[in-house]
């Protein structure tokens, strides 16, 4: 009898980072292994991205990671755990994409550092970006249109909630928004852990570069269900996916409507692999299924809950 569909692992992105989370991971074989073929591949300690200093650059963060997720979800794999669809945000596609089959890890690995590398070259300071609670993606472009009335740079970039809005840009023009969405009644607006102007046209360029570089990477069907966050949508063709990783950093991401799409497709029990519970915190309020963080639930509790939730007879 075939298994039932149940279980997404979601990847969180940029801004969920903390020094030390890579020695939180649990000590096992997959666990090892993932960290040994990243130094393989990197030729670096992992352990030597795993502090503050380290982790204040953008290409050691997405790497750092990438590394976290992927060796996460093996360790829970290992357990009996394993996935049966994937979903990351921004840079959590491609430890997604590892997951799923799409693409090798040290493959994924050696692009994750170019898309670091690039994106940290293109705005090297003078950027970041903001979320705004409490106020709906039609206000807050309002307010983003505004802004580029002014001459100012700024844009959407991510829809996380559906009063949750993060918008990237100049530093300055981020100060702007924030103070016209306090005028509009936003609950409140907080500057992300993230030190460029990510899902925007203003990456157009660097995301073209990354495509060069990965001109003629293998990218194979993935192995499970795979769901882009970006083009709201399950992927069906590694050649798709591999143009979903490349580009997303200068797209806009759909977290809210990607999420519900996912669990209106029958899965049951999302498991967002560490760092932190952020994914967790955006889960559809109106979801039939249950939303776990793998930080909050613990490593030997969540397999057994992914294994019960196979268990249970599907929508």
């Amino acid at each position: 009898m075939a298994r039932p569909m149940s279980t997404v692992f979601t990847f969180p992105g940029q801004g969920a980072q903390r020094p030390g989370m890579l020695a939180d991971l649990p000590d096992s074989k997959a666990v090892r292994d993932t960290i040994a073929a990243a130094e393989d591949g990197l030729s670096v300690r992992i352990d030597t991205l795993d502090n503050a200093e380290a982790l204040a650059t953008t290409d050691n963060v997405q790497t750092a990671l990438t590394v976290m997720g992927v060796a996460a979800a093996r360790h829970l794999i290992e357990a009996d755990g394993a996935p049966d669809a994937v979903l990351g945000l921004s840079i959590g596609a491609w430890p997604a994409a590892v997951i799923a089959g799409v693409i090798d890890f040290e493959a994924a690995l050696a692009l994750v550092a170019k898309r670091g590398e690039l994106m940290g070259q293109a705005y090297p300071a003078g950027y970041g970006m903001l979320a705004v609670l409490g106020l709906g993606e039609r206000h807050v472009a309002g307010l983003v249109e505004a802004g580029q009335d002014a001459g100012q740079a700024i844009h959407i970039a991510n829809v996380n909630a559906d009063q949750q809005i993060v918008v990237a840009g100049a530093e300055a023009a981020l100060d702007a928004l924030a103070a016209r969405a306090d005028e509009a009644g936003a609950r409140a607006t907080r500057r992300l852990d993230v030190a460029v102007p990510s899902h925007c046209a203003l990456l157009d360029e660097p995301a073209e570069k990354l495509a060069e570089a990965a001109a003629g990477t293998p990218w194979q069907p993935p192995r499970c269900a795979y769901f882009s966050a970006n083009a709201r949508r399950r992927l069906w063709k590694g050649d798709a996916i591999g143009d979903d990783l490349v580009y997303n950093m200068a797209r806009t991401v759909y977290w809210a409507q990607t999420a519900r799409i996912v669990q209106e497709s029958g899965y049951t029990l999302a498991v967002e692999m560490p760092p932190g519970a952020t994914l967790t915190g955006l889960h559809p309020s109106e979801a039939a299924g249950e939303a776990i963080a793998v930080e909050r639930s613990g490593w030997h509790n969540t397999p057994a809950l992914i294994r019960r939730a196979a268990q249970q007879p599907g929508r």
